[in-house]
């Protein structure tokens, strides 16, 4: 029998180790061109009702984090609508995964550095669904510059605020109005916030917004009866990997950046995604909740 992610195992053997192999593909990448392929749960993921008749937005829902979540969220009874840039055989299985389970997928491309296009993520929902009981603001961008501040072009620093912060504040600015009392906003920040490589300056400063973002947000709307938090990863195996850091650092990624040696498979990250959607969660306001494998956050 298949174990499920409540089987008891050793968690620094459980997936693969360090020393992928040198690979490169263009960003924003492709699942299906990596190796060893990012675990998303469709294996061993068993949902429990959770989060039953929910409707959810995932941005950057078409592979890695998102796409976890998406299948997690649909096991435990949730609609799914993902946005994605223009990953289309990505988003496809995404979708798969979603209706397998008896949920509804929509399918939204497109680029959310645009404002229009943030709200019209936000419409569809809404004309699909009704409402909006979960938004995740996971969709983001990142390019190691090994030379840091100096490699780092004003289209590249641009490009990263615009798609990490800027439609973070989009999204939930358009989808607040349809959410009711019990409704939640998760966003998705980094160990980065907390230990900025140099090479990472611009994506590191967009996540520690993030953080400060959630913990405003979280008071402001909690007199309406919403919750926003912030989940922390530290190095996850995703296709922004392998599209984004020079060839011989994704050989070994994880292998230094986590006490665990190894980086997170994107399974690993769907549960705490739950949690905070779920109404287990209903006192757990404008927290982080880190998923670093021992990498302490402050």
């Amino acid at each position: 029998m298949t174990e499920d992610q409540h089987t008891q195992q050793d968690p620094t053997t459980q997936y693969p180790q360090p020393n992928f192999g040198e690979q490169k593909v263009e960003p924003p990448g492709l699942e299906s061109k990596m190796d060893p392929k990012p675990d998303y749960g469709e294996e061993t993921y068993r949902g429990s009702g959770r989060l039953e008749g929910k409707k959810t937005v995932i941005t950057g829902g078409d592979s890695g984090i998102g796409r976890a979540v998406a299948l997690a969220f649909a096991r435990e009874g949730a609609d799914v609508l993902i946005s994605y840039l223009d990953e289309e055989p990505d988003a496809e299985e995404t979708a798969r995964v979603v209706e397998a389970a008896g949920r509804k997928a929509v399918r939204v491309p497109g680029d959310v550095r645009n404002e229009a296009h943030c709200r019209a993520i936000v419409q569809k929902a809404v004309d699909e669904f009704g409402q909006i009981d979960v938004l995740v603001n996971n969709a983001a961008y990142q390019m190691v510059q090994p030379g840091g501040i100096a490699d780092i072009s004003t289209e590249q620093f641009d490009r990263v605020f615009k798609t990490n912060i800027y439609a973070t504040f989009w999204l939930s600015k358009a989808a607040i109005p349809y959410m009711q009392p019990g409704a939640s906003i998760i966003n998705t920040a980094s160990i980065e916030a907390y230990q900025p490589m140099p090479g990472l300056l611009d994506y590191a400063s967009t996540k520690g917004a993030i953080v400060t973002f959630t913990k405003g947000l979280a008071q402001g709307l909690i007199p309406q009866g919403i919750r926003v938090n912030v989940v922390a990863p530290g190095p996850v195996w995703t296709p922004l990997i392998p599209a984004t850091m020079p060839a011989e650092q994704v050989t070994q990624f994880g292998a230094s950046e986590s006490p665990m040696g190894r980086p997170a498979q994107p399974a690993e990250l769907a549960p705490p995604y739950v949690f905070l959607a779920s109404q287990e969660s209903s006192y757990v306001n404008g927290e982080t909740l880190g998923v670093t494998g021992g990498t302490p956050l402050p």
